[in-house]
């Protein structure tokens, strides 16, 4: 939900959606990167997945909404999870901002988006 997969803060929606997202900014991530990197190279496939070998990872669901800074990331995860043959669902809610199913009780979007986890979960765990 809303992945943060790129620490190096490459992805265009940083900057593109900066005035639609009320919650992040390429400066408030930016200043939390040290925090999780201790010195090492964000770029570093461990830190940022969206440079890791995603091979062999299990179908994955990832959900963004279209008004966060970290759209792109979420786009640029499945499409990397994609080219490396994953099952993979790209969820992404007009409208919606930074881990808007964490306010289901308010946005009916983010009920809709958990029921959709939910049943991509429970398909995947029947299996």
């Amino acid at each position: 939900m809303s992945p943060y997969a790129d620490l190096t803060l490459a992805g265009t929606t940083i900057d593109t959606r900066r005035d639609e997202d009320p919650l992040l900014s390429r400066e408030a991530l930016q200043a939390r990167i040290p925090d999780y990197t201790a010195g090492h190279d964000a770029a570093l496939a461990l830190i940022s997945p969206i440079f890791a070998d995603l091979s062999g990872l299990p179908p994955l669901i990832i959900q963004a909404g279209t008004h966060e800074v970290l759209l792109d990331d979420a786009v640029r995860l499945a499409q990397r999870a994609i080219s490396a043959d994953v099952e993979v669902i790209l969820d992404v809610t007009p409208g919606a901002p930074h881990v808007f199913q964490a306010y289901q009780a308010i946005l009916d979007e983010g009920t809709a988006a958990l029921d959709r986890a939910g049943r991509f979960l429970s398909a995947h765990l029947a299996a």
